[in-house]
């Protein structure tokens, strides 16, 4: 048994979108005739919100006959990567023709991963000028951004006030994401939180021969459950090509049955069996079960720094420093009494990877 999608508003937006969006970033690998039919069902189904960009191949161009179809019952998005006003505004020229449209209901700012790239974006002649320039002729109706990785950035953008929306990864595979704290942050601002990768581009599935549950993949169906919980999130979109992964979603979200504290640790129970299997390690997911910790020790965010500093390209290392610096209670103050290590679903022995983090980010007293 299934509801009727829930709709959130998309921050100052005030768009009222699906919490289940359609992303289109694998359209390239389809025919026209099976994107349209994807779309067309989904759109059936009450999904209100598509996103696409300029730079996933043909994905407006096989977008645009359905949306002449059905204008009036979508929000469409794309994006740029263009950095400067004048290279942003010819994007935005080529978006509305591939997509038969006159306006876009969002345009983004797209792939902004780092401080200089987003002081590119925000200087003079930057991209955002063209953002409120075609706000200003109705060809945009609201602007946004795209972030990966660089947590600085992220606070930077959500703290700078000029961005209505911004489009995160987040999943539990993933340790590029972006944790407890900022998707909170951009709620508070008030911008709308677009949560892509949210099945980690396809590998965040049960392996195969597992057992469905309801007939949905266990792994699937919990995650994007779990995603679409958070009340700070406005829409979660999986990239999708077929009616049935449509369907397998749409019904994932829209479940009645409940997803209580047991069947969520489940979940991470059952992603730490696969992330062993894909050979990732003992990756924290930063599910919480750890928490909280008896000497108040932030743990996922000592794990995030430490992951940060250990897998990073080595140009962008120090932001696990930068994090790990920033938090109140060091590593040091770990005591080793284990009732982390009991809690935690993916057996991290979450001792040693404190002693881990000392060695790498160094010895700081505790506070007292």
């Amino acid at each position: 048994m299934s509801h009727p999608l829930e709709k959130r508003r998309l921050g100052k937006t005030d768009l009222e979108v699906t919490v289940f969006g359609f992303g289109c970033i694998k359209f390239p690998q389809i025919s026209a005739d099976q994107a349209a039919a994807a779309l067309d069902h989904a759109i059936d189904l009450g999904v209100n919100f598509i996103d696409t960009a300029r730079g996933y191949g043909d994905s407006e161009v096989k977008i645009g006959p359905v949306l002449k179809r059905r204008r009036d019952q979508v929000y469409i998005a794309t994006k740029s990567a263009r950095r400067t006003a004048a290279d942003m505004m010819s994007e935005l020229e080529t978006s509305l023709k591939n997509l038969q449209t006159d306006y876009l209901d969002l345009y983004q700012a797209h792939w902004v991963c780092s401080d200089d790239v987003l002081d590119e974006v925000l200087a003079p002649g930057g991209a955002l000028e063209a953002l409120r320039k075609a706000k200003e002729q109705g060809k945009v109706r609201h602007y946004g951004i795209t972030m990966h990785r660089h947590h600085r950035a992220i606070r930077r953008a959500i703290e700078s006030g000029l961005f209505e929306t911004i489009m995160l990864a987040y999943n539990a595979l993933d340790e590029e994401g972006v944790g407890p704290d900022l998707i909170p942050l951009a709620a508070e601002h008030d911008m709308g939180v677009i949560i892509m990768k949210p099945l980690s581009g396809g590998r965040l599935v049960s392996p195969p021969g597992s057992p469905k549950v309801d007939g949905l993949d266990p792994i699937v169906a919990g995650t994007l459950r779990e995603i679409a919980g958070n009340p700070n999130i406005t829409t979660v979109i999986p990239g999708m090509v077929s009616i049935d992964e449509v369907d397998q979603n749409y019904r994932a979200i829209t479940t009645a049955r409940a997803f209580d504290d047991a069947a969520r640790r489940q979940l991470f129970e059952t992603i730490a069996s696969l992330k062993k299997e894909l050979r990732y390690g003992q990756f924290c997911l930063a599910c919480g079960y750890c928490l909280p910790c008896t000497q108040d020790i932030e743990i996922p965010k000592v794990f995030r720094a430490l992951y940060m500093h250990q897998q990073y390209p080595e140009d962008q290392r120090f932001m696990g420093k930068e994090l790990y610096d920033s938090l109140a209670i060091p590593a040091d103050a770990c005591t080793e009494c284990g009732e982390c290590t009991e809690r935690c679903p993916a057996d991290i022995d979450i001792p040693e990877r404190m002693k881990e983090a000392i060695a790498a980010f160094g010895s700081r007293p505790t506070p007292t």
